[in-house]
């Protein structure tokens, strides 16, 4: 699945500000869609959204934006076959620099003996907190709306790709709408029960004059 840079935004902790910045820069860009003018979404990859979530840490940990381009042209430089560092390495920081988790453990073994602080920025536990917070803003979330006196079940649905919410009124088929906050998807969905009624009002009306 692709997320646009609010779903992006809210899974991995960065402003939307942040990830706009790193795009125009082309520190991390979008892999799947780009920007391309008025009305068009920027679309990530979860591969992407590691990425984003790596360098997040990494700079959390007092590293800056500079040093990790640094440390990324170098990987790609040194270790061509690696496409996405961010996404495909294991980091270690003392807050000053980078390393990179590699099976010769000798550069961990000297920085430790420094007796330098050292923070392992483990790659398995970043996707897995990832895959959470995706699964989070996957999940569907039941509400009650009144409408003529009488309360309906909806179903909210976050919209990963385009942004904002669908909803959906399962006791009325097809009674459906829209909305970029959960309040406007909410009141979508009453005006979309009240003409949903309407028409089947109108209807029952018709099969009787026939």
């Amino acid at each position: 699945m692709y997320f646009n840079s609010k779903a992006a935004s809210r899974i991995t902790g960065l402003s939307f500000r942040q990830i706009d910045y790193w795009d125009r820069t082309h520190f991390i860009k979008p892999s799947v869609s780009e920007a391309s003018g008025y009305g068009s979404f920027r679309l990530y990859s979860f591969n992407d959204l590691i990425q984003l979530k790596v360098a997040k840490t990494l700079m959390d940990k007092g590293i800056s934006l500079q040093k990790i381009r640094k440390a990324i042209t170098y990987l790609k430089k040194n270790m061509p076959e690696i496409e996405r560092p961010l996404a495909e390495l294991s980091f270690l920081t003392d807050g000053e620099t980078i390393f990179v988790l590699t099976k010769d453990r000798k550069t961990i073994i000297d920085t430790l003996k420094n007796g330098q602080l050292v923070f392992s920025i483990a790659l398995g536990k970043i996707i897995e907190e990832l895959k959470g917070e995706v699964s989070t803003l996957q999940k569907e979330k039941i509400y009650k709306v009144t409408v003529k006196g009488k309360a309906y079940s909806v179903v909210l649905h976050p919209d990963t790709q385009d942004g904002g919410y669908w909803i959906e009124c399962p006791s009325l088929p097809g009674c459906a709408s829209q909305g970029d906050t959960v309040e406007e998807a909410l009141e979508m969905i009453r005006d979309a029960i009240k003409g949903h009624l309407e028409v089947l009002k109108e209807e029952k009306k018709l099969r009787k004059v026939s």
